[in-house]
């Protein structure tokens, strides 16, 4: 073989890997990016908390549980407060707009929007965490029922 072929044969070689390379550079970066903007990372109320001044105005995803005892809600003005707590901190919230139908006091939840300097994080997207348990109503029994039991199961209480 002569030098000539050889040389051609190690420049496709060459070729073929930096292609394969920009392949796999271009599919983790599709991936990555992809990911990126479906996982929903939160702060806890600690975290928050933290933060100190910086955290004002920025927009950030807080997550915890509903405090029992301190949810308010105006149905009229669509003007809904609450605690969020970690068990450590708690992070008084002001949401606007009807909440989630499975939202009630002690479940856990997600809210986005901003931390203000008053100390209040106005939401402006509001998520429940719900069961992952689902069963269809059995023959004669309403759907109501089967959510009853279900809270019931999950140490929820069933609450309305």
């Amino acid at each position: 073989m002569s030098a000539h072929r050889r040389k051609g044969s190690a420049r496709k070689k060459l070729w073929a890997g930096a292609g394969l390379a920009a392949v796999a550079v271009a599919l983790v970066l599709l991936v990555g990016g992809g990911l990126k903007d479906n996982v929903v990372y939160f702060l806890t109320p600690s975290e928050l908390e933290a933060r100190g001044t910086s955290a004002v105005g920025e927009a950030v995803r807080l997550g915890g549980q509903v405090e029992k005892g301190s949810v308010k809600w105006n149905a009229d003005a669509r003007d809904l407060r609450f605690v969020v707590t970690d068990g450590k901190t708690q992070i008084p919230v002001h949401s606007t707009g009807a909440p989630p139908s499975m939202f009630q006091e002690g479940i856990g939840v997600v809210v986005e929007g901003q931390f203000g300097a008053d100390g209040v994080f106005q939401s402006d997207n509001l998520m429940v965490k719900h069961s992952n348990e689902y069963r269809p109503p059995g023959k004669g029994q309403s759907p109501d029922e089967t959510f009853k039991t279900l809270m019931q199961k999950s140490g929820s209480g069933g609450g309305e």
